[in-house]
């Protein structure tokens, strides 16, 4: 019998990481579903539930070193739902009132399907990080999660507020922002990563203005910020280029 609750314990210790996983591919799978049904809130405390499991399981898969090839790609196949199909449907959702028409043109097929660009370049993006083994201080590209708080991030502000309606009310300027994400995915823009190479302050100015300059965003734009934040973190990594090597 203790041999028996002994091996069940380094079970439990080697699947836990891989548990997580599982959980933010279940809560991107609700997720998923209510945005198809309009239920953006739930959508929303979907993709918070499955940030919370993305950052977690990779935390306690190195702090139990229970690091492994099926967990490596689990999480790409739990990500690809929880941050690839979902920003697909989103920009989906949001191109679907316009039909097949785009600047008075109507084409042979409705427009919404465009939107799904974003799902194809999350994938591919989510391959090509597996193989690279450069991006330890920052990511090459903009990482899934923090397109997935973007696109879905404007939506839901544009549907609880009314905000951004300028780009909701035009076909044009959505395909355009699919278009523009979608490469960023898979761009060779260096992204600033929360990692720190050393406790001087000095190596880690963009961090620090990263994250005051984000507090202050989402204190005083609150749900609106979410959006904004990402563009601001954008914009923050473009200046930084040369400091994220």
């Amino acid at each position: 019998m203790e041999k028996l609750y002994f091996c069940d314990m380094n079970f439990i210790k080697n699947n836990l990481a891989n548990l997580l996983t599982l959980a933010n591919l279940f809560a991107g799978c609700i997720g998923a579903i209510h945005l198809i049904l309009g239920d953006y809130q739930t959508t929303a405390i979907c993709i918070i539930l499955s940030s919370i499991f993305d950052f977690f399981d990779g935390f306690v898969a190195r702090a139990v070193k229970s690091n492994s090839n099926l967990g490596l790609q689990l999480d790409s196949l739990a990500d690809m739902v929880s941050f690839g199909l979902i920003p697909g449907l989103t920009m989906y959702k949001a191109l679907e009132p316009f039909g097949n028409e785009i600047l008075g043109l109507h084409l042979p097929f409705d427009i919404s399907y465009v939107g799904l660009l974003v799902t194809i370049f999350s994938c591919l993006r989510l391959a090509i990080f597996n193989l690279d083994e450069e991006q330890r201080y920052y990511f090459k590209g903009l990482n899934t999660p923090t397109n997935t708080v973007l696109l879905f991030g404007l939506y839901y502000a544009f549907k609880e507020t009314g905000t951004f309606g300028f780009l909701f009310d035009n076909a044009l300027f959505l395909v355009l922002l699919t278009v523009i994400t979608s490469w960023l995915l898979i761009s060779p823009i260096k992204m600033m990563a929360m990692k720190f190479k050393s406790k001087k302050l000095q190596d880690n100015y963009p961090k620090v203005i990263l994250l005051g300059g984000g507090i202050a965003i989402l204190i005083i734009f609150q749900i609106v910020g979410i959006p904004m934040l990402v563009i601001y973190y954008i914009l923050v990594s473009l200046v930084f280029q040369r400091q994220l090597g």
